[in-house]
């Protein structure tokens, strides 16, 4: 399992904005998971010339945005909120499940 992250998977808060890659690492992390954090750095609308970390991301969703999980299958869950949600689901420790 890979999650693909910006610049890191920090869960600070910078003002009222937490910083969904961050989140979206920490609702796996909870959840019992430890997947390899892959930053690809960059900003998801620009060129891909200027961010080709980003080549593997358009490779497996068609688009340039992070937060992505890989899963060990190759399927993919694109999106903070849609990796949150899989996490809470699917707890890898089952005590994982009533602590979160």
């Amino acid at each position: 399992m890979k999650i693909y992250v910006c610049y890191g998977a920090w869960t600070r808060k910078i003002g009222t904005h937490k910083h969904p890659c961050g989140e979206a690492d920490k609702a796996l992390r909870e959840a019992g998971y430890d997947p390899e954090v892959v930053k690809v750095y960059g900003l998801g609308p620009l060129p891909m010339f200027l961010q080709p970390k980003r080549r593997k991301i358009k490779e497996l969703t068609g688009q340039t945005w992070v937060p992505v999980l890989e899963m060990d299958d190759g399927s993919t869950i694109t999106g903070s909120k849609e990796i949150i949600e899989w996490a809470h689901q699917n707890p890898s420790d089952p005590a994982a499940a009533t602590a979160g």
